[in-house]
């Protein structure tokens, strides 16, 4: 699990019922919302890599791990 260390924000983020119902099902015992969305976070990031390494394999389309990295918004803090 990756953790992130930094200020807290006292952010609202409105949701519909059903998806707070989803999210309360996906949060383990003692987990932190932040840990929760700080998890699918990462994990929508890895599917994003992979569905583009899918894709260059498809078209023969390549690029550089900057360029990709880029595109995909991770790697470096801006």
């Amino acid at each position: 699990m990756q953790v992130i260390h930094g200020k807290i924000a006292n952010k609202r983020i409105p949701v519909t019922e059903e998806i707070w119902e989803s999210l309360s099902e996906l949060r383990k015992p003692g987990q932190t919302y932040d840990l929760l969305l700080s998890e699918m976070i990462a994990l929508k990031q890895e599917h994003d890599f992979l569905a583009h390494l899918e894709e260059v394999k498809k078209t023969g389309e390549f690029m550089t791990l900057d360029e990709v990295a880029n595109e995909l918004k991770i790697g470096k803090k801006t």
